[in-house]
């Protein structure tokens, strides 16, 4: 019998056999997730992406809820990279009585989504790109304008009060809602 052909023949089927069981746990990884989005994907070992950082401060439970209500939480928990500037829960309460209700009704979905995208920017803007005056165009499509002098940094004159690292991108909180200019 000759061994240098059953040898081959026998390596070639373990490693077609274990390509095909790491695919079936693939797929299986993917179906579990197939109906809910990247947001459903459990993950303790990895850093957190911006919505799981929002959702675990008691500090953004307003901007978690709108995240939700504007079924933007998916988008947000894709890899990005964003930045984000994360309004607090006391940024949300400075708003005229009944706007934060009127933007959750699911009526109002589109709307709240564009005031959320207003506050996401498509790529990471770390300190070095934060200089004064710069401007930089948002998800919604309109600009803000960074202000930083003597080290305190501003996006449309609303202070920024600390800056997040995230796994798919950076935070910014913000101690204002930032409401985009008429068009």
């Amino acid at each position: 019998m000759n061994y240098r052909f059953i040898l081959p023949a026998l390596v070639l089927g373990i490693c077609i056999s274990c390509n095909n069981s790491t695919d079936s746990n693939t797929a299986a990884a993917t179906t579990t997730t197939a109906d809910g989005g990247q947001s459903t994907v459990e993950d303790n070992e990895s850093a957190k992406d911006i919505v799981k950082i929002a959702a675990g401060s008691k500090d953004h439970t307003t901007l978690v809820a709108g995240l939700k209500a504007a079924q933007y939480v998916d988008v947000i928990s894709n890899a990005g990279p964003f930045t984000v500037f994360a309004p607090t829960n006391a940024a949300f309460d400075k708003l005229p009585a009944g706007t934060l209700d009127n933007l959750l009704k699911p009526e109002n979905k589109d709307k709240l989504r564009s005031i959320l995208e207003y506050h996401v920017y498509v790529g990471v803007l770390k300190d070095a790109l934060m200089s004064d005056g710069l401007t930089y165009g948002m998800a919604s499509g309109q600009n803000i304008t960074i202000g930083n002098k003597d080290g305190k940094m501003t996006v449309n004159g609303i202070n920024i009060v600390a800056t997040i690292p995230a796994s798919n991108g950076i935070i910014y909180v913000t101690d204002g809602v930032l409401l985009a200019p008429a068009k």
